[in-house]
Order: C-alpha cells, then structure tokens, then sequence
C-alpha cells in the first residue's frame, strides 16, 4: 500500500512539475512575443518592434505631437512626422508590415498656453503623445507623472545622448532621472543698432570682448542709451520683452551676481541685492524715458519688434531667434507697407553681444530655455493592445524621439529658427556650405509634408548671413545660465514680472518692489516653504 502511495504522490509531483514547466514555458512565451529589449543599435531595435507589432496583428501605430513657438519653429512638430517616415522606410525596406501615423499635428504660438492645454487634456486622454515645451514645465510634468521616465531607454543609446551638450541634458532631467531629450535651446544677447550708435559716436569695435571681460557693463549700457535719447538718435534707448519675468529678465538678477535656487536646500531664492538692483535698473530707464513705462503691454508684432528693427532704439534685449524671426514676418513699415526685414539688413545693421555684467568686477551672462522632447506616460494609448504592448509603444516612442534627433533633423530647425543646435554633430553640419546649398534648394531626404511646410521659412532664412551668425553667437552658451526646474519657479517668475511692470510704471519705487515680491511669495504658504529670502536692499545703491 505505502508502495502505491508513493508511487501516486510522485505522479502528482511530477505531474506538477511538468504543469509548471508549461506554465512557465507560456509565460516565457507571451514575453517573447510582447517584449523587446533595447540594444542601442537602431536599425535592429527598430526592426525588433516593428517585428513584434506584426507579430500581434499590429499594422499601423498612430501618435500626436504637441509642439509651440514660434512660426520658424513648426521642426518641434515636424521633426516626429520625419522620424516617423524614416522608421517607416526602415520598416518598408525590411518587409515589416506597419506604419507609423502621426494623426494629430497641434502647434501653437504661446508655449505657456500649450502647457496648461497640455494640463488640461492629460485627465482626460487626450494630451498629445509627444510634447516639446520648456524644460522648466518637465519638473511638474514628471512630478504629477504625465511624462515617461526614458533614463533606462537613454541607458542604451549613451553614444547619442554623449553628443548633446552635457548642460542641456541636465536640463532635461528631474531628481537625477531623465524626462526628455533637449530639441533646442537659444542665447539671449543684447542687440545693438550699429546705425543708431554712429550718430552719437559709440564706438562699436571689440564690443563683445569689453563685455567678456566686464568692462562694458549696466552703466555704460545706460550712458549710451541715454546719449541716444537725448540726442534725438532714437526714440528710445532700450527696448526688451514682455511677459513673464522668466524668460529674459532675469539675467539681470545672474548679472548682478545673483543666484535663483539653492542646490543644498532645494530652494527658490529671492535674491535681495540682486533682485533691488534689477528693479532700480528698470525703474531708471523708464523714469528718465529710455525704457516704454508700459513696455510689459506691448503688442509684440505691432510695437515690439517694430521698434527694434526700425531703428526707434539703441538696445534690444532679445533672443537669438529674434535674428531670422525679422526676415519673416512684416515688422519692418519705415517705408510704407510692412516687410521683412533681407539677411543684408539684419547683418548691416544689428551688432549683439552677451548680456553685460551688472557692475564692475561681475560677468557677463546669457539664459537659455531649453526645450525638450518630452513622451506622455500614456503614449501609444490610442493604439490596439495597449495595455499588453504598452512598454513596446513606449520604447517605440523613445526611438522616434531619438530619430528626431537626428543631427540634420536638428541643424534644420537650428538654421530656419535661429536656434542653437544641441547636437555637436549638428553644430558642424550649419557650417557645411554644400550642406546648406542643399538646403536652400530643399534638395534634401524629407516628408513631403515636411518640406511643404518649411518651403517658404527656408526661402527666407537659409543663407551664409544667417549659418555666421549661428556660429557667432555659439560661444554664448559658455556663459549661459537657466533658470530654475523647480515646479513652483512659473510662481515666482509671475511676481517678478507683476513686480516689474509696477516699478516701470512708477508705480513702486525699487525697494516697494522688493518687499512686494516678499510680501507675495509670504502671501502664499506653498510657495513660502519653496522660497528662501537672503540679503538686503543695499544703501545708496545707484546706476551710475
């Protein structure tokens, strides 16, 4: 009987061992079937996917790209439908049965808009599948999760990710994981008039050097503007954006040494000292008339940039992009009806230099804001089997983002956007001539819908004025400072700029100013826990 017994009991065991066998044999299976693992070579991780869509009855793979900027910039959007085609041929050429669609093409201007829609939409679906925006909205992206986590994908393409310039990737990071891949990223240099800077005998020559240096600071910068003024020159001495105090005001606090974020505590800071002097700064180029009081309403394309390229100013505190920007839209009206500005002009009548050095013994500075490819954590959800091969249209996903950052995707929308490239392999191709000659002639390997779209940008921005002045102005990113990827940065970027607008206007004197942004960030018990106060007003601080 104990004989039969254990003969039973080791048909059971072995019958268990073999029904786990199987059980582990399908399980292994159904990975195999719906698992890729990424390798760093392209063309197999790409065949790989593509394979293994096929493989579960996918043909076509459709996704949405969300970009914003402005029209010189439509690449943002434009480089996922050609990374799209580009996986399609490689599909094609390899017999792999599916497509990538991209069904959704959304770009618009305001990229502050395009984020809270971008907000607004991700409870319900509906956000785009790639979105390219500030690095400063990846924090709180990732934070509230709507974005894909890629550092293990990147991982395995650390022979691309080594070409972008280190800077921006940390950019595209948060709490040392990465979010993003950067797609663009600009400086933001002082503009001079050269025309206007005759007429009251500044001397232009070996400018940029007297402001790497520090010799050519705030004060000089309100000495000419004020010469220019009062001599009739120009109707004003200094023109700059509007806005939120983000994007390029705040140089003047880096400028006058200093600082936004502590790295040791986490923390935003309210820099007094620097933060007074920016103030006093604007308070006194508007109340000696050389800075609009109500610059921070002005229309863009009817006041703005009128004024800068008509010649109504000394100095312009822009953006790169600014240089083929006025080659494109009709700001230009001093002879009648509105044109853009020819790349002779710009180049005969701007000069540019870093943004000086708030006083004697500082350092220049530029800013840049990066943007980035950022991936919806949902991405691919509008697609068959989505719960079962979501880690495949995810990784898909990433190789598009790596595909659109391809170095010739890249210099394109440097050389048409008057942004910097941020790619070193990119970098190299703007100052290939025979590159850029193919370019201009649309000679190149693209979408058709790529090149129907970029037509007329190229027609009027690819040219050897505009591929030197990318190359001039390249070094500045040596200098560059950005701004801080906290998530309740965009807070107190709004109370500076609310802070500006009132001293400009008269409304505060720069120390009211000050404690106006003190007493708002204290108004507010979320932000006060995110911000650090240090310093004080300094006395009898003036511009000289």
């Amino acid at each position: 009987m104990k004989g039969k017994v254990g003969i039973l009991l080791a048909m059971v065991v072995l019958f268990g061992v073999i029904a786990s066998g199987c059980i582990g044999s399908q399980e292994s299976s159904e990975t195999e079937t719906t698992g890729v693992e990424l390798t760093g070579d392209f063309t197999k991780d790409i065949l790989a996917i593509g394979r293994t869509l096929e493989s579960n009855g996918i043909n076509e793979v459709k996704f949405s790209a969300w970009g914003s900027g402005d029209p010189n910039s439509v690449m943002r959007v434009y480089g996922i439908v050609e990374a799209a085609r580009r996986i399609n041929k490689v599909w094609e050429e390899n017999e792999v049965n599916v497509k990538i669609t991209i069904t959704d093409i959304h770009y618009v201007a305001s990229f502050q808009d395009a984020y809270q829609e971008y907000l607004s939409k991700q409870p319900l679906g509906q956000a785009g599948d790639f979105f390219v925006n500030s690095y400063a909205f990846l924090p709180t992206l990732a934070d509230e999760g709507y974005i894909l986590d890629i550092t293990e994908y990147a991982n395995a393409y650390q022979n691309v990710i080594d070409d972008f310039y280190p800077s921006l990737i940390e950019a595209s990071k948060f709490n040392d994981k990465l979010y993003g891949l950067p797609q663009d990223t600009e400086a933001r240099p002082l503009y001079i008039r050269k025309d206007v800077a005759a007429k009251i005998g500044f001397n232009l020559e070996g400018i940029e050097e007297k402001v790497k240096n520090g010799e050519f600071t705030w004060s000089d910068v309100y000495y000419w503007a004020k010469k220019a003024k009062e001599s009739g020159a120009a109707e004003w001495g200094l023109i700059h954006r509007k806005g939120s105090a983000h994007p390029d005001l705040i140089q003047f606090i880096y400028a006058f040494g200093g600082k936004l974020y502590n790295e040791e505590s986490g923390k935003l800071v309210v820099d007094v000292p620097a933060v007074y002097k920016w103030l006093y700064v604007e308070w006194k180029f508007a109340q000696d008339g050389l800075l609009p009081k109500d610059i921070m309403s002005w229309d863009w394309a009817k006041q703005i940039h009128p004024a800068i390229v008509e010649g109504r100013t000394l100095f312009d505190i822009g953006g790169t992009w600014y240089w083929t920007e006025w080659q494109t839209k009709d700001y230009y009206g001093k002879e009648g009806t509105p044109r853009p500005l020819k790349p002779e002009e710009v180049q005969a009548w701007f000069t540019y230099t870093l943004f000086p050095a708030g006083e004697k013994g500082l350092k220049p500075v530029t800013l840049s804001q990066p943007f980035v490819w950022m991936i919806n954590s949902k991405a691919g959800q509008q697609n068959p089997k989505y719960d079962e091969l979501k880690d495949l249209y995810h990784k898909l996903a990433f190789l598009m983002v790596i595909k659109a950052s391809d170095p010739d995707i890249n210099a394109i929308h440097s050389v048409i956007s008057a942004h910097l490239p941020v790619r070193k392999e990119a970098a190299e191709l703007i100052s290939n001539e025979k590159w850029l000659d193919d370019l201009k002639s649309l000679s190149i390997d693209l979408d058709p819908q790529v090149k129907s779209n970029i037509k007329d940008i190229v027609a009027t921005t690819v040219h050897p004025i505009n591929a030197k002045f990318l190359a001039d102005v390249s070094y500045m990113l040596e200098y560059t400072k950005l701004a801080p990827a906290h998530p309740k940065y965009p807070a107190l970027a709004d109370i500076f700029k609310e802070a500006v607008d009132k001293v400009l206007r008269g409304d505060m004197t720069p120390e009211e100013g000050v404690n106006y942004i003190i007493q708002k960030v204290n108004a507010d018990p979320e932000l006060a826990q995110n911000v650090e106060v240090v310093g004080e007003i300094p006395k009898d601080w003036t511009l000289q």
